[in-house]
């Protein structure tokens, strides 16, 4: 019987209508995205474009891209006088292979064509211009060193007319490190403070004497080093930094220098070193793995509810597919029902479905109670379903122990109940109190042996993975976790495939 007129046409219209919609894109684009870094590529390219404003954008793409030099450090060492700046600067140099650049290296440059001018004003004891200043820093950031290898800022800019300065040719740092001291402290190193003029390293007569005897004999004592001067130089120093801060204040970290400089330096490369965030967009796929009872659920009900990504507990997932009776289900219920493991190809096929919706494909997942070893792992990634934060949960036997085996339940109510941390309220509900069989010892005790033969390749496999000390109290673990979550990554070469002789045929 031939199908009415309006009936057909309702069916082409919703046709039309499912076209229309936006399809959603496989997992694998936002995987590829996030290696290469494309948004953050993109960001960069076009930061740059609308600093320099160049005649020929295309062109100055291109010119960008073969440059690669989007990961060479930018950064301003700042600080008072005698705040250990060039110290700093020279073992951040020494460490990343970059340009040290400071007031001193700018006047021995010769063959910069501001150097000559610059240097008249230092011979007249004048005052250099800031615009001079700057000018000199652009066109030493110009050459092709500064350009590959990145650069080290000491010192500069001193003022926020300096920052200006710099801001508006381009030269804007990733990352600025501000050693403080008390002023007591400084007018004390000041006067110990001794000069290698050969190599240009500071040392001090008290906190670090050279013990080469040839570097000791060529030392000299920095000019203007009085009391009285520095007082005047920290007083500068102390007008000047509000408007810098002002400037900087989301790429600058303030390190204490009143410390040994180890801790210092450490401290100094720890914040070079990271990542800023990016506006690019992210979708969290977040793994939770780790024994039973280290709290897993917890927190990813907490980061579900937080960051409105989807929650997925991969046992919870087949209950729910058994209860809904789907086909998948059907073939798991007799695995379920009598207390055998699910096949790992149907669980694969279950959850690779629910992670490709279109829920976690917008909003991100986070996933717990899968994979459990090294071959799971490995059909994950085959699937191209691949986390971009991996969390192992560490919890020490006892505990676990201590946390499992003393759970109850109410038969009645279904409320969870603990005989140490949340007793029943009252006897009667005491008395009703149930223990799940998976929570007796044995059984704990077989569940954690099976964890531990197999976390142990799990960790391998993903090797960027973070750990989490899970015997503390759960708002700090939830903290470190969210950390961790909202933080960039650091950058990551991806190799091209290797392309054997016979496979180009």
């Amino acid at each position: 019987m031939t199908e009415p007129l309006a009936t057909r046409q309702r069916s082409l219209r919703a046709a039309m209508d499912a076209l229309d919609r936006p399809w959603p894109p496989p997992p694998s684009v936002g995987v590829y995205a996030e290696e290469r870094e494309l948004f953050r590529l993109l960001q960069n390219m076009l930061e740059e474009l609308l600093i320099h404003k160049p005649d020929d954008p295309i062109q100055y793409m291109i010119d960008h891209l073969k440059q690669n030099n989007d990961d060479a450090p930018r950064i301003c060492v700042l600080g008072p006088p005698a705040s250990g700046k060039t110290t700093a600067a020279v073992w951040l140099c020494k460490h990343l292979d970059a340009i040290r650049i400071s007031q001193e290296t700018l006047l021995l440059q010769e063959r910069l064509a501001l150097t000559k001018e610059a240097k008249a004003y230092k011979e007249r004891k004048e005052k250099i211009p800031n615009a001079l200043w700057a000018n000199l820093i652009r066109e030493r950031l110009s050459n092709v060193d500064c350009i590959k290898q990145g650069w080290i800022l000491e010192g500069f800019p001193e003022n926020q007319e300096q920052a200006w300065m710099l801001q508006s040719s381009g030269i804007i740092p990733r990352h600025v490190v501000v050693l403080y001291a008390p002023d007591t402290v400084l007018i004390e190193r000041s006067s110990g403070k001794r000069l290698d003029p050969l190599t240009e390293e500071v040392y001090h007569t008290t906190f670090d004497w050279p013990s080469d005897p040839l570097v000791q004999q060529r030392l000299v004592k920095p000019e203007d080093l009085s009391e009285q001067e520095m007082s005047r130089k920290l007083l500068e120093y102390h007008r000047n930094f509000p408007g810098i801060f002002q400037l900087y204040q989301k790429v600058l970290k303030s390190i204490n220098a009143d410390q040994p400089s180890v801790d210092v330096l450490s401290q100094v490369l720890t914040y070079v070193q990271t990542r800023h965030r990016s506006a690019a967009p992210f979708t969290p796929r977040i793994l939770f793995c780790g024994p039973p009872g280290s709290g897993k659920s917890l927190q990813a009900a907490l980061i579900a509810q937080k960051y409105g990504v989807v929650n997925i507990c991969c046992g919870q997932l087949l209950k729910e597919a058994v209860a809904d009776k789907t086909k998948l289900g059907e073939l798991v219920k007799p695995y379920i029902d009598n207390g055998y493991p699910v096949p790992d190809n149907l669980v694969m096929k279950i959850l690779a479905k629910r992670l490709n919706a279109l829920d976690c494909v917008t909003n991100g997942w986070v996933l717990s109670g899968f994979p459990r070893d090294i071959e799971q792992g490995e059909q994950l990634q085959k699937s191209h379903i691949i986390p971009n934060r991996v969390f192992f949960f560490n919890l020490p036997y006892e505990s676990i122990m201590e946390r499992l085996s003393q759970r109850r339940i109410d038969p009645i109510t279904g409320e969870r109940y603990h005989t140490v941390f949340r007793p029943a309220p009252t006897p009667e509900i005491q008395a009703r109190l149930r223990q799940n069989p998976k929570d007796k010892e044995e059984n704990i005790e077989k569940r954690v042996e099976i964890y531990c033969r197999n976390v142990k390749e799990l960790e391998e496999f993903y090797e960027d993975a973070f750990y989490v000390n899970a015997d503390q109290d759960p708002h700090i673990i939830f903290e470190f976790i969210e950390s961790c979550v909202i933080r960039p990554l650091p950058s990551k070469k991806i190799k091209n495939p290797v392309i054997n002789k016979d496979d180009k045929n």
